[in-house]
């Protein structure tokens, strides 16, 4: 139906641009899509609208017959040479052209969506642009190319947004990841990527993945949230947040602990806010999501194996071999195997004020993981042992829950003294105590203080001159 565009033969329509701009020219080999970053894409304009309006079967079919036109129509690895804003509006240009040439009758707004969506498609990541221009969607978990849901406010919710095919949701996957130089296909089904601003991607294909790709990704707001944030919002109360700000500006060893969805990234970022911008910060993460602000960063990212299985670095490699990079404070995005090991290592050895997370439902639960993780590697040495390590590398435990009712709330700061006989002793600090629920099932409750005047960490506080403001926010809390 469609003749290939050149230089020489253009198909009926509008009068073409100037051919220095042209993109489209005669294809030559089957096109690889153009990736162009995220962060230069033209903006998504009320996105919103796009992601929540209704759109029938006759719409999908309409839109892959455009698609499917527009692929025959133009080389896309000439698109690619072009500047983000110029492609989008070749783009347009041309399936306007596609759209009058089959007659198709179309509202304006209708138009406009189409020819978005159509942009998003080649440009972009296609319908999932509308979802991650919202900054109040926590999580995108698309399910196969027909259902995908989103989390808002800690509940999911089915959204209208479908992809046209499972071959066009795969692709889109492989753009995603491709970006951070990584794979996913039948050979490697199983892949962890981020987005350009830090979201944290996850990708199963099929054989795996019975019913279709199965991409998921934990969203990063464009505004870096603070622990004051977390006070306007009830995660944490006023003097609980000081206690926060006193742990991270006095060095004090931080191990963040919680369930799937908790908040522990969101509150590792909050804390790492407190960290002098003199001091050397190391960061190893398995997909770089933390948003450091201080200066003297340097952010290290595991590697999966090539196709031949070599080449793999892992988190414990990394810890290892930021050792020898002089750090002041080393911090790692998830403590999920052997590598506890070494930044129990590390935390005993100079690098005070290391932070890391675990999975683990409470605080002392997160300290048996850590033990079981050491045993994990391999590690021939006596319960007994490994739990003094832990007591003198692990000064204090935070423990993030996500509640019933959707709700983030830091439910425990937790001192950890040392051990009696082969039991680690802990003592809680701060505490979030549940009274009960309001009429619309939102958690009702309040921190506060177990009394405790005088904490282990008083004389570190005290060496950094912190510990007035200490003893005015347990003060504070206990009243």
């Amino acid at each position: 139906m469609f003749g290939k565009r050149s230089a020489q033969q253009v198909t009926p329509a509008p009068a073409p641009k100037a051919p220095t701009k042209k993109a489209v020219v005669e294809k030559k080999a089957p096109p690889k899509v153009a990736v162009v970053p995220k962060k230069d894409l033209p903006p998504v304009t009320d996105a919103k609208k796009h992601s929540d309006v209704q759109k029938s079967e006759s719409y999908y079919q309409t839109k892959t017959a455009i698609f499917n036109a527009l692929i025959d129509t133009i080389d896309l690895s000439q698109l690619a040479q072009l500047d983000p804003e110029s492609a989008a509006e070749e783009i347009r240009d041309i399936v306007n052209e596609i759209i009058t040439i089959k007659n198709l009758q179309m509202s304006i707004s209708e138009q406009e969506q189409l020819l978005q969506d159509i942009c998003n498609d080649v440009l972009g990541y296609g319908p999932l642009e509308p979802l991650l221009a919202r900054d109040d969607i926590a999580d995108v978990m698309v399910n196969g190319a027909g259902r995908t849901f989103i989390e808002v406010d800690g509940k999911i919710e089915l959204t209208n947004v479908r992809f046209r095919d499972n071959a066009q949701l795969m692709n889109i996957c492989q753009r995603i990841v491709s970006q951070v130089g990584r794979r996913v296909d039948e050979a490697s089904p199983i892949c962890d990527a981020r987005l350009p601003d830090g979201s944290r991607v996850n990708v199963i294909a099929p054989p795996l993945a019975i019913d279709g790709p199965t991409l998921t990704i934990r969203k990063f707001k464009k505004d870096k949230l603070t622990i004051q944030d977390l006070v306007n919002f009830g995660s944490i109360s006023p003097e609980g947040a000081k206690v926060l700000e006193i742990i991270g500006a006095s060095r004090i060893n931080t191990l963040i602990s919680g369930g799937t969805g908790s908040g522990k990234t969101t509150l590792l970022n909050c804390m790492t806010a407190f960290i002098e911008e003199d001091e050397r910060i190391i960061t190893c993460e398995d997909a770089a999501e933390l948003q450091l602000q201080q200066p003297h960063v340097v952010r290290l990212e595991t590697r999966p194996p090539n196709l031949e299985g070599q080449g793999e670095v892992t988190m414990r490699d990394l810890v290892k071999n930021c050792l020898r990079m002089r750090p002041e404070r080393i911090i790692v995005g998830e403590v999920r195997g052997p590598e506890a090991f070494d930044l129990l290592q590390a935390m005993n050895t100079g690098h005070d004020g290391s932070m890391g997370t675990l999975h683990a439902n409470s605080p002392r639960e997160g300290l048996q993981r850590v033990e079981s993780m050491i045993t994990m590697g391999g590690y021939n040495l006596p319960s007994k042992t490994i739990r003094e390590m832990i007591v003198g590398s692990i000064d204090i435990v935070i423990q993030a829950a996500r509640l019933r009712d959707g709700s983030r709330r830091i439910t425990h700061i937790t001192e950890v003294l040392g051990t009696e006989g082969d039991t680690i002793i802990t003592q809680d600090l701060f505490v979030f105590d549940i009274t009960g629920e309001d009429d619309d099932g939102k958690i009702i409750g309040r921190h506060k203080s177990t009394g405790i005047a005088r904490p282990a960490f008083w004389d570190r506080a005290k060496y950094y001159g912190k510990h007035v403001e200490l003893a005015e926010a347990l003060d504070a809390a206990g009243e």
